[in-house]
């Protein structure tokens, strides 16, 4: 019987291979079959929080050995990691949810190994920030990703101050516990710009509002909010009322 592809990959190289994989932000089902395969077939998987990994590859059958890779302890789990890579074994790098490296842990590891000179893939999958954009209602064509904002009052707002005369939408994640203050803040450095919020996106209770910064302020400001959140906020120079290729919405 012939071997597939990847077992002839394996065998023509000596180095592993460090895969960056990305995993649903919510719902289970948004999956690639590249990313089912690669999971069942990597020798170990590196994982933010081996439960949560856990839950996915129970859902999906996998029973790949995971080991924890979590942020605070990124510098010494790497070299042991990159070590396997070294030796032959293929290892796959997960966050809880989405892409590592994007505000998530991984950064260090895909820089050791690139320094190691380690073949480093990417198998792409769902992602918060191009999921809320693309049912938020707002330009696309040119936008920010600035995940999350500094926890102290100070900094967060000398970097908002930094970012209101950026002219493409500016897209940001937030805690559910601080995301009216995060609003309320915006709202006073930017203006009553349009904005889209996304709260447990792709999950049973997804939430979408779409509106300007002020009402979206009203909705949120003195309930308990729960879920992770994702922000767009409209560009500063009045291109957040234009429609495709810089035509006003009705323009032929």
């Amino acid at each position: 019987m012939a071997r597939s592809r990847s077992a002839r990959d394996s065998a023509e190289r000596s180095a592993g291979r460090l895969y960056i994989v990305s995993t649903p932000i919510g719902n289970l089902e948004d999956v690639t079959l590249r990313t089912l395969r690669i999971l069942g077939e990597c020798g170990l998987i590196a994982a933010e929080d081996t439960r949560r990994s856990r839950k996915l590859l129970s859902h999906h059958d996998i029973h790949t050995p995971l080991t924890s890779f979590y942020q605070q302890q990124q510098f010494r789990r790497a070299p042991r990691i990159i070590e396997k890579i070294r030796e032959g074994m293929d290892v796959a790098l997960v966050t809880d949810a989405g892409t590592p490296g994007i505000s998530d842990p991984g950064g260090v590891l895909v820089r050791m190994a690139v320094e190691e000179g380690i073949e480093v893939t990417a198998i792409p999958g769902p992602s918060a920030v191009i999921t809320l954009l693309s049912v938020s209602g707002l330009p696309t064509d040119r936008f920010v990703f600035e995940g999350f904002l500094p926890v102290k009052a100070g900094k967060k707002r000398r970097r908002l101050e930094d970012l209101a005369g950026d002219p493409r939408t500016v897209v940001f994640y937030e805690s559910p516990h601080r995301i009216a203050k995060t609003l309320r803040l915006i709202l006073e450095v930017f203006g009553n710009r349009r904005a889209a919020l996304g709260r447990e996106l792709t999950k049973v209770y997804e939430e979408v509002r779409r509106g300007r910064l002020a009402e979206l302020l009203e909705h949120f400001e003195g309930k308990k909010v729960l879920g992770e959140i994702t922000l767009a906020v409209a560009a500063a120079d009045g291109t957040e009322e234009e429609g495709p290729k810089g035509r006003r919405p009705g323009e032929g």
